[in-house]
C-alpha cells in the first residue's frame, strides 16, 4: 500500500517578523528548502507552528499561502485538534479542506479525559471529518496519554484513522500498534532522536521538528531506515544527534528558529509565552550546523 504519509513529515514553524506579524517572504523560503531538500509531506499549524497563538484568520491565511507555494508538489496536513469536543467538530464544519490531504489531531489537554473519552473524542471527530485523520498522541504536552489499546480500537472503528503520531517514545508502545493495526494504519515518530529505532520496529516515518532546517539529513535517515540500511542510517543519526537534543533544550519551536535564523531562512522570532533561545543555545546550535555537515 502507498500510504498517503509513510516516510518524512516537517512540522513547519510559523516565521514572524519584527513587529511581531507572520513573514510570508521567511515562509516561503522555508517551503521551497523543504520541496528542494527531501521533505515527504508538510504538516501546517501544529504545536510548532505556535498554531496556539494565532487567530483564526491567521492561521486561515498561513495554510492557504503554504497550499498557493506548495503548488500540489507535497501533501498537506492541516492541524485542528483541542480540548472542546464540539469546537473541534464545529471548526471542521466549517473548515475548507481544497488543498488538503489529511487533518493532524492532537488529544484534548488540560481537562485530562479517561481512553473512553478519548474514543467517543476521536470518534465524533471522524464523523465530522471529510478527510483521513492522524491522531496526534504527545503525553509531555497534554497530560494524557493515548494506550496502545485505545489507538487500535480507533484504527479498527474507521479507515478515516490513517496514522498515530506519537510523541512518547515509547518502543514497545509502537511495537504494540504496529503488531495488531489493520494494513491501512501505519505509526509515525513524534520524536525526532528516536525515529531511528522506531522504525526499525515498525515505525514508517516521522513528523520531524528538526527537519525544518535540516531536511536533507533528516529525511535521508528515514528513507535508510525504511529501506533496512540501518548501519548508513546510524552514521547519519550520529551526525545529527547533538543537533536534535538542542533545539528541544528550552522548548519548541526556541531552538528550531535559532538554528532557522542561523541558517537566514527565518528571523528568530516567537511569540509570547516563547521566548527566542538564550545567547548561549543559540551558539551551541550555529556550532553544530556549521562543523557537523548535517544541513
Amino acid at each position: 500500500m502507498n500510504h498517503l504519509l509513510k516516510g518524512a513529515g516537517v512540522a513547519l514553524v510559523t516565521p514572524f517578523d519584527e513587529d511581531d506579524q507572520i513573514c510570508y517572504s521567511s515562509l516561503a523560503k522555508l517551503i521551497t528548502y523543504q520541496i528542494e531538500n527531501g521533505a515527504d509531506y508538510l504538516v501546517v499549524l501544529g504545536t510548532t507552528a505556535e498554531a496556539a497563538t494565532l487567530t483564526q484568520e491567521e492561521q486561515d491565511s498561513v495554510l492557504q499561502f503554504v497550499i498557493k507555494e506548495n503548488d500540489g508538489k507535497l501533501p498537506i496536513v492541516v492541524g485542528i485538534g483541542g480540548n472542546n469536543t464540539k469546537v473541534v467538530c464545529d471548526k471542521i464544519n466549517n473548515f475548507s479542506f481544497e488543498g488538503v490531504d489529511a487533518i493532524l489531531s492532537v488529544t484534548p489537554y488540560y481537562n485530562k479525559p479517561n481512553q473512553a473519552g478519548l474514543i467517543s473524542h476521536y470518534k465524533a471527530i471522524e464523523e465530522a471529518s471529510p478527510l483521513p485523520i492522524v491522531i496526534y498522541n504527545v503525553p509531555g504536552r497534554t497530560g494524557v496519554d493515548m494506550t496502545p489499546a485505545t489507538i487500535l480500537e480507533l484504527a479498527r472503528y474507521s479507515k478515516k484513522f490513517i496514522a498515530v503520531k506519537d510523541g512518547s517514545g515509547n518502543i514497545c508502545k509502537c511495537m504494540h500498534i504496529t503488531k495488531e493495526a489493520p494494513k491501512h494504519f501505519i505509526y509515525l515518530s513524534g520524536d525526532d532522536k528516536n525515529t531511528l529505532p522506531l522504525i526499525s520496529v515498525g515505525a514508517q516515518g516521522v513528523i520531524s521538528v528538526s527537519m525544518n532546517a535540516t531536511p536533507r539529513l533528516m529525511s535521508k535517515i528515514v528513507h535508510l531506515s525504511m529501506a533496512n540500511q540501518y548501519p548508513k542510517a546510524l552514521q547519519l543519526q550520529h551526525r545529527l544527534l547533538h543537533f536534535m537534543e538542542y533545539i528541544f533544550e528550552e522548548g519548541n519551536p526556541t531552538g528550531v528558529k535559532a538554528a532557522l535564523a542561523s541558517l537566514g531562512i527565518v528571523e528568530n522570532h516567537l511569540r509570547l509565552p516563547l521566548i527566542p533561545a538564550s545567547e548561549y543555545l543559540f551558539d551551541k546550535i550555529e556550532t553544530e550546523l556549521n562543523h557537523n555537515d548535517i544541513i
